[in-house]
């Protein structure tokens, strides 16, 4: 399985992490190969086969696995120890949690994954941000969980912003356009001529920002995956019949 790593989390020994790739699993076409979702119509035996692949790595048990049915919303969710398992994910865009060995986990397609750590407290989080949730500010809510539910140092909060689709290759409409710039997102927004193009991870950015996070707290591996569709899923350049890649982080036990 070929994936991508951040510098940031890479520092710490009490923390596991990946952002997944296509490459290196079992699916078939159009799924091709290390597709981790089981709502897109792959087959179950293979997207269990990869998700197994993704355990080995990382040393967890799948089924303790947290992932979401994600429904690109400011919902928020804590995992604790009664918390849905891999065979029943909650609806939620964003997962929570303080305990060790429990993965979480975040799967897109084009929208940004966002995963969060705060090392002196060892909170971790999973976020799920595409142009709704981002401007829902599912971000901004993802840390206000980990600071009020569990006492995480907002300045120590380290956020690492996933594959995604850029402007480059995120063509969107006037009215959505329009929606972004009265948000107070302007910046966000790629104009050519009669044609708009989004950032979302500008938008992220600016609410980090906002948040007064430190600049050396935030990485962005500023990857395209509609520009880079040969390693990772992209909804809209797999003309929208696709897998998902995921960004996963768990507390070492």
């Amino acid at each position: 399985m070929i994936f991508k790593t951040s510098t940031l989390l890479s520092h710490h020994k009490t923390v596991a992490h990946r952002f997944t790739s296509r490459i290196g699993g079992y699916s078939q076409e159009p799924y091709y190969s290390n597709n981790l979702a089981f709502h897109v119509g792959d087959k179950a035996e293979d997207v269990i086969k990869n998700h197994d692949i993704l355990a080995n790595q990382l040393g967890y048990e799948r089924q303790k696995l947290v992932h979401m049915r994600q429904v690109h919303s400011d919902l928020v969710l804590v995992v604790d120890a009664h918390s849905d398992n891999f065979k029943n994910p909650p609806e939620c865009d964003a997962l929570v949690t303080d305990l060790p060995n429990t993965p979480l986990m975040v799967m897109v397609a084009d929208c940004t994954p966002v995963l969060f750590f705060e090392p002196q407290s060892k909170i971790i989080a999973v976020a799920h941000a595409g142009r709704k949730g981002a401007l829902s500010e599912i971000v901004p809510k993802t840390i206000e969980t980990m600071v009020s539910r569990f006492h995480a140092k907002k300045e120590s909060i380290q956020v690492i912003l996933g594959p995604s689709i850029h402007s480059c290759c995120y063509e969107i409409d006037e009215d959505i356009a329009l929606e972004v710039s009265e948000s107070g997102y302007r910046d966000a927004l790629r104009i050519e001529g009669e044609r708009h193009f989004l950032n979302i991870n500008t938008i992220i950015r600016q609410q980090l920002k906002k948040l007064e996070l430190p600049q050396k707290n935030i990485e962005d591996l500023n990857i395209c995956n509609a520009c880079h569709n040969k390693t990772f899923f992209s909804y809209r350049a797999d003309a929208k019949t696709t897998g998902r890649c995921a960004g996963v982080i768990m507390i070492k036990p």
